[in-house]
């Protein structure tokens, strides 16, 4: 597979003087094109910190990190936003979604700068991801008015609504019940057929388990990584995933 991201020796520190924390120890990495990958290990390993690094949301002190080609830290401000907004997708633990919104506006309202001439064609987009990921019904319910996983699952509509290259997620499942998890999983892994390159940050072997590679984190570096198969079919397969993340986890005292 083709390499989509590559991030080499990134550096990331926090704080100043005394109190001053390097978060990212010289990380080097590669994702390549249709790949799913999870990022995982303790708080303040520097998981997230890498995930921010390698979408270019966060700068970086030292290293490169190049998408399809492009130095991020060379870009300007203005064009990594746009490559952010045209090539990427997030999906973060707590949607951000607005209160004053249903959720068909607020799925379509990041997409309107570029298309106010296509509004309608907007609209079209959404209300099909919505029934793709099962909450067409809900179309004029505000934010208050569903559940946690229906929130998830919005926040993932509006995370398409750009066709992008790669959705990373930050805890996608962390603030949800066992049941709106496993469904969360199963929509990604359904957009992760479909040829779009998945990068989850979490804690949760379970969600770690539905990754095609896993990398283990500690003290700001990548010190392990996990190559799991194509999940098979039934909950034995998963129990065999789920056991092998484990036992990962444990030999590395994560």
């Amino acid at each position: 597979m083709k390499t989509m991201i590559r991030g080499e020796q990134i550096v990331k520190s926090f704080g100043a003087g005394i109190e001053k924390a390097r978060v990212l120890d010289g990380v080097s990495v590669e994702i390549r094109e249709g790949e799913f990958v999870s990022v995982m290990g303790p708080s303040g390993s520097g998981k997230s910190t890498l995930m921010y690094a390698l979408s270019g949301m966060d700068s970086i002190d030292g290293g490169q990190v190049i998408f399809e080609g492009k130095e991020l830290s060379a870009l300007p401000e203005q064009e990594l936003a746009d490559l952010r907004r045209t090539r990427m997708g997030f999906v973060f633990q707590q949607p951000t979604l607005l209160k004053n919104l249903n959720l068909l506006d607020n799925i379509i309202l990041p997409s309107m700068r570029d298309n106010r001439k296509n509004a309608s064609g907007l609209v079209e987009k959404a209300r099909a991801l919505m029934k793709k990921t099962g909450i067409a019904e809900l179309e004029k319910r505000e934010t208050a008015q569903v559940s946690g996983g229906q929130l998830q699952r919005a926040g993932i509509c509006r995370a398409l609504m750009g066709n992008p290259q790669v959705i990373f997620g930050d805890e996608p499942t962390g603030a949800l019940n066992s049941s709106a998890a496993e469904e969360i999983m199963e929509l990604l892994a359904a957009i992760n057929e479909e040829g779009t390159t998945v990068v989850l940050v979490t804690h949760d072997a379970k969600v770690a388990a539905r990754s095609g590679r896993i990398l283990f984190m500690r003290d700001g570096a990548i010190v392990s990584e996990l190559l799991l198969p194509r999940p098979g079919n039934g909950a034995k397969d998963m129990d065999s995933r789920v056991k092998a993340v484990l036992a990962r986890m444990q030999e590395l005292g994560i």
